[in-house]
C-alpha cells in the first residue's frame, strides 16, 4: 500500500459516519438513497461521504439502471492494519521489556520498603521548623 493510499484509508475512516457506513455495507450491499435515509444527514452529505470511501478504495459502486449500489472493499483496511500491526508488535516488544525490567527489580535504585541507608530515604521534614538548622527553608 503506497503511502497516499495509507493517509486516505486511515482520513476516511476517521470520521465515525463514514465508519458507519462501512458497518451498514459489512452486513449487505446497499443503494445510495437506502443507505442516505439511514443517516441524519443529507443525501448530498451521504454523497460526499461516499465519495471519500470510494477515492480510499473502501467502496465500490456499481450502477445498476438508475440505482448506485455500493458494496465494501475490505482490502484496503487489511492493509491498513497490516501497517498498523508492525507498530503494535513494537510496542508489544517495549512493554514486554519495561516489564521485565520492573519485574526484576532495578538493583540501581535498591529495595525502597528497607531503604538503602541513602539520605534519600529519609523522611522529609514535616514543617519547615523540623528542617535542620542552616537548612534552606
Amino acid at each position: 500500500m503506497g503511502e497516499y493510499q495509507l493517509d486516505s484509508v486511515l482520513s476516511a475512516v476517521a470520521d465515525p459516519t463514514r465508519r458507519a457506513i462501512l458497518d451498514r455495507l459489512r452486513v449487505s450491499d446497499a443503494r445510495v438513497t437506502e443507505l442516505a435515509r439511514e443517516f441524519p444527514i443529507s443525501l448530498n452529505s451521504t454523497s460526499k461521504h461516499i465519495k471519500v470511501l470510494e477515492r480510499a478504495q473502501l467502496v465500490h459502486r456499481h450502477v445498476r439502471g438508475r440505482d448506485h449500489v455500493l458494496s465494501l472493499r475490505a482490502e484496503a483496511l487489511g492493509d491498513a492494519v497490516a501497517w498498523m500491526t508492525q507498530y503494535r508488535e513494537f510496542w508489544e516488544q517495549r512493554l514486554a521489556a519495561l516489564e521485565a525490567f520492573v519485574l526484576a527489580g532495578d538493583p540501581e535504585a535498591g529495595d525502597p520498603e528497607a531503604g538503602d541507608g541513602r539520605a534519600d530515604d529519609a523522611a522529609p521534614p514535616s514543617s519547615p521548623d523540623d528542617a535542620p538548622k542552616g537548612a534552606a527553608r
